[in-house]
């Protein structure tokens, strides 16, 4: 009789010295056990690593399994379900917002400021208009901003003082607008860059001493740079803090590359313009849906409405001057 004693107590020891491989179907509700892959079985053995369990990971043909004591192994396979269940929607899916081949569109307006410029340097009446009444009606004058004449600061964004100024605003415009058109549609971009233009103008009207007159589409450019930034700063995807700082510190690099330099640069304007692009992106970067469609309705609204809003601005100024 105590020979079957010591027997069994033998036995049991022997099983609760054995090592058992950790059953996968019990833990994620599989059909049958299978292997794990690689990435899972070393987070498995890191939660229960972390929980002071021992443990053994083997590689055969049907994947990885983690091995634990076999006292351990109801313990081991609680703290994995409760880990997988706690984690079963980390991390998240991200949607990243898909880009738009739309660079047609955004050269074509490009191209139709273009024509506007050459347009209102013919000698002759544009619209009836005399050459010279188109800037001076437009142009951003600090004093008569500041009398009540708002919608100079918009006006302001299509006239240039001559070829160069034009050609260089239509290559940045390419470039800087036309990759924010690509990320967030085309009437949605150039309604973004329409407010940050005429919101860098005000600022700048608002500060600059008087006289003051300005042109270009230099303040809405830069205001495009800064809703780049800004979107770059404030992604929906979480990053690493450090890299979150990269592209803002990319377009203050732009900033002070080109928009500091030249006689007769103003530097209020590009800088004012930069701000409220960083402004714009942040509020569109909070506000925006996570996944915009390719037709989006939104975008196609508030680019119409970007463009009543530059006509009507053109409507006062000219009915005001004339």
């Amino acid at each position: 009789m105590q020979d079957q004693t010591s027997q069994q107590q033998e036995q049991d020891q022997e099983q609760d010295n054995s090592w058992l491989a950790l059953r996968s179907a019990v833990i994620l509700h599989n059909a049958a056990d299978v292997g794990l892959d690689f990435d899972r079985c070393r987070i498995w053995a890191l939660v229960l690593e972390a929980r002071g369990i021992n443990l053994l990971a083997a590689c055969d043909e049907q994947g990885w399994k983690i091995m634990v004591p076999a006292a351990d192994l109801l313990r081991a396979e609680d703290e994995i379900r409760t880990y997988e269940e706690k984690n079963r929607f980390w991390p998240p899916r991200i949607h990243p917002t898909p880009a738009r081949d739309n660079l047609l569109v955004t050269l074509s307006l490009l191209l139709l400021l273009g024509i506007f410029h050459n347009l209102r340097m013919l000698e002759t009446d544009l619209f009836g208009i005399a050459p010279g009444m188109w800037l001076e009606a437009g142009a951003m004058q600090v004093q008569k901003v500041r009398d009540g004449q708002w919608w100079r600061i918009v006006t302001a964004l299509s006239l240039h003082n001559g070829g160069l100024h034009l050609m260089a605003n239509l290559v940045a415009g390419a470039l800087f607008i036309g990759r924010l058109c690509r990320r967030s549609g085309s009437g949605r971009g150039w309604a973004m860059v329409l407010a940050a233009g005429a919101l860098g103008n005000a600022t700048n009207a608002l500060l600059h001493p008087v006289p003051h007159s300005a042109v270009g589409a230099s303040t809405a450019i830069f205001g495009a740079v800064g809703i780049l930034g800004a979107q770059g700063l404030f992604p929906r995807a979480q990053r690493r803090r450090l890299r979150r700082l990269l592209p803002v510190a990319g377009a203050l690099g732009l900033l002070a590359f080109l928009g500091t330099s030249g006689s007769n640069t103003d530097i209020g304007a590009h800088l004012w313009g930069f701000a409220a692009g960083l402004l714009t992106g942040w509020v569109s970067s909070r506000n925006s849906p996570r996944q915009i469609p390719a037709n989006d309705a939104g975008s196609i609204i508030l680019g119409a409405a970007a463009l009543v809003i530059f006509l009507f601005c053109w409507w006062l100024a000219l009915t005001s001057t004339v």
